[in-house]
């Protein structure tokens, strides 16, 4: 199934327990952060998984980690693809004899296998999703216990993606934690999913759900269950409940408890405009003794997406234009291994910006963006790395499917998603990759009918078979960068709209290269596997872009390549190797570029003023122009004390001055905005030498 125009969805972001020092022993779950006090070898070490291995001679580090921090950015497609080993030591708690525990990496690429005490748990294969092994039999409460873990970023026919431009950041690059959960306990092996799931069934002036709550009996005795749920608002003030009969589980086996919820008046999630959120809390009680054996708190909201061919996206019933941005998940000199706060920086510079839309590129990102994302009302397209190319055979096929499984489990509860990415610009439109598209839409379609499938397509021929599998379908293009005129957007838009007028379409990328020390007045385009990347080029595009992209109401989304320039180790162009310089903020976030603010004066109502090509401060022509980006009722200019004529307004919040002549020298470039009676000021410094 596909979502309808007229389907609903409720969706649910699990909230994990507490980090804990291992010494409380409250009921339920209980989680212990395994980040500090690893030690780390890049290479294969035989033995290295084994109790007494000597690792004293390894680099100590915490994860968030890379080997790649260094050689993944600094180009010559020359960067370590193979394997890494983090060992560690640590002793839970005495008191967690009896209970089962797990361990789960948030993120380890590509291919991991983990030790406890020479134990092998398990070989996990992707780079993107979380993964669990039951350490129950393995780690030993009480006493010092042995975590080994090999790490491989080598190719890997099987592994999707078998290439793609960006760096393959080799490591343990998110959190690792320890669980400690009672034998009967909300399952933690679904896909490493949150083993709650909760679909909306309608929703108005009340708003029916159904709460399904996998439940895991890891004793060796049959165990009788209780579930229940409460629904609250965020004040704590309970709105539902719902309460099950008694359940019997059998030893080892897992159950599923579907608990019906009505939820009366309730307050949608309305994007940036009011992203509210419920809490849903989950209570595991054993029949037989009364006791609570398992609690989770959630997050959750309410809302409604339909797309209409001809008029675009509507959330909760309401056209919502959605400003939307790529995203990569590296920094300067880390590459992936990122903190929550670094995440909560992206989303507050892209908050400023106006961005409302996010498609996480190319593949699932860490729980903590889409935690941000519920939280501050972005619609989210997430995706797997099924990029460039297949492999044709049942073990990339099985390997695409499983990624695929593990993003929407693990995500299916947030409401900011909106769109399941199932692959981008497949080279070949040949009878395999169809068929592994064919797979991934379909699977798609089982595991949630009620968001769409998506897919974002970059080759000449439309009509091909590509996007014949997914509900609907993004375009990367890049007229006027590698190829064509910018000019030329809207009439690729309108044939396909025109020759294909039941497809429901987004423009998924489009961008150009800028270098925030290069400049020139009027450039023509740049030769993008060039030098020279002015920034003004990049700023012309994105005008031309935006002024034929606002006038087509029928695109369901547009998607900025790329919000934040990024590592891709095979590139050499532009004034740094190893860098996608297409970001309209430096790679280490320090400098926003004037398309930044082209965006920020279109979609956001925030006061401001912006004087473009500010960063081009050693002048030699003294006859220059002046353009000035801003939401301003009315802006003056002043060069040197003296105001120059009106200015020349242009489409989209932008203003010229052509007629500006420079002094010898230092020449002080000033502009004021009025807004509302308030006046809002610019300056930049020139020196005409």
């Amino acid at each position: 199934m596909t979502l309808s125009a007229s389907a609903v969805l409720l969706s649910l972001a699990f909230s994990a327990p507490p980090e804990l020092d291992g010494d409380g022993t409250p009921a339920g779950r209980l989680q212990v952060g395994l980040n500090a006090d690893w030690r780390f070898l890049q290479g294969d070490r035989p033995g290295a998984d084994g109790i007494g291995f000597d690792d004293a001679g390894w680099t100590p580090v915490s994860v968030p980690h890379t080997w790649n921090g260094s050689d993944g950015q600094d180009g010559g497609a020359d960067y370590h693809r193979g394997t890494g080993w983090y060992r560690r030591h640590y002793t839970p708690a005495a008191d967690w004899a009896g209970k089962r525990l797990w361990l789960q990496f948030d993120g380890a690429n590509s291919v991991a296998d983990v030790w406890v005490n020479g134990t092998h748990l398990g070989q996990h294969r992707g780079g993107y999703a979380r993964f669990r092994f039951d350490a129950t039999g393995a780690l030993a409460p009480g006493r010092d216990n042995v975590v080994a873990v090999r790490v491989s970023n080598a190719p890997d026919p099987d592994v999707p993606p078998l290439s793609a431009d960006y760096t393959f950041f080799g490591g343990i690059y998110r959190d690792v934690h320890l669980l400690a959960t009672d034998a009967l306990a909300v399952d933690l092996l679904d896909s490493a999913g949150p083993g709650v799931y909760v679909r909306q069934r309608s929703v108005g002036t009340s708003a029916d759900v159904d709460v399904s709550v996998r439940v895991r009996n890891s004793s060796e005795q049959r165990r009788e269950v209780i579930v229940r749920t409460t629904v609250t608002r965020t004040d704590g003030v309970a709105v539902a409940d719902a309460t099950s009969a008694v359940q019997r589980v059998a030893p080892g086996a897992v159950i599923r408890v579907v608990q019906p919820v009505t939820i009366t008046a309730p307050r949608l999630w309305r994007g940036r405009a009011d992203p509210f959120l419920y809490r849903a809390n989950v209570e595991i009680r054993d029949a037989a003794t009364g006791n609570v054996t398992d609690t989770v708190t959630e997050r959750f909201g309410l809302r409604t997406v339909s797309i209409d061919p001809d008029r675009g996206l509507f959330l909760n019933g309401d056209h919502l234009a959605l400003h939307g941005v790529n995203r990569h998940q590296d920094r300067l000199d880390r590459g992936w291994a990122l903190t929550n706060a670094d995440h909560k920086l992206d989303f507050d510079i892209m908050d400023e910006m106006g961005v409302n839309a996010l498609r996480t590129a190319h593949y699932q990102q860490d729980q903590k963006v889409y935690d941000l994302a519920d939280e501050r009302g972005y619609l989210v397209w997430t995706e797997i790395p099924l990029v460039d190319s297949i492999t044709d055979g049942l073990a990339f096929t099985g390997n695409a499917e499983q990624q695929l499984r593990e993003l929407i489990r693990q995500n299916y509860n947030h409401p900011s998603i909106a769109f399941w990415g199932i692959g981008n610009e497949q080279h070949a439109d040949d009878p395999a990759t169809n068929r592994v598209l064919a797979s991934l839409a379909k699977l798609a379609a089982a595991e949630d009918p009620d968001r769409l499938s998506t897919y974002a397509h970059s080759t000449a021929v439309i009509d091909g078979g590509l996007t014949a599998h997914s509900a609907v379908t993004g375009y990367n293009r890049y007229y006027g960068w590698y190829y064509g005129s910018a000019d030329r957007l809207g009439v690729f838009l309108d044939n396909l709209h025109r020759e294909q007028p039941a497809q429901r379409i987004a423009l998924s990328e489009y961008g150009a290269g800028a270098s925030i020390v290069q400049h020139q007045a009027d450039p023509p385009p740049p030769q993008p596997a060039g030098a020279w990347h002015p920034e003004e080029y990049q700023a012309l595009l994105h005008e031309r872009y935006w002024a034929q992209i606002s006038a087509r109401p029928y695109l369901w989304g547009t998607f900025v390549w790329n919000m934040f320039d990024f590592a891709a180790d095979q590139r050499g162009e532009g004034d740094t190797p190893g860098r996608n310089d297409k970001g309209l903020v430096t790679y280490e976030r320090a400098t926003r570029k004037d398309a930044f603010y082209w965006y920020k004066a279109n979609w956001t109502a925030t006061p401001f003023v912006y004087i473009t090509s500010r960063r081009w401060v050693d002048r030699t022509d003294p006859a220059t122009s002046v353009k000035v980006y801003g939401t301003a009722d009315s802006v003056t200019l002043k060069v040197n004390g003296v105001q120059v004529g009106a200015a020349t307004p242009l489409t989209g919040h932008a203003y010229t001055w052509s007629n500006v002549t420079l002094a010898p020298g230092t020449n002080t470039i000033e502009v004021t905005g009025v807004h509302a009676g308030t006046a809002y000021t610019d300056t930049a410094t020139w020196t005409l030498r």
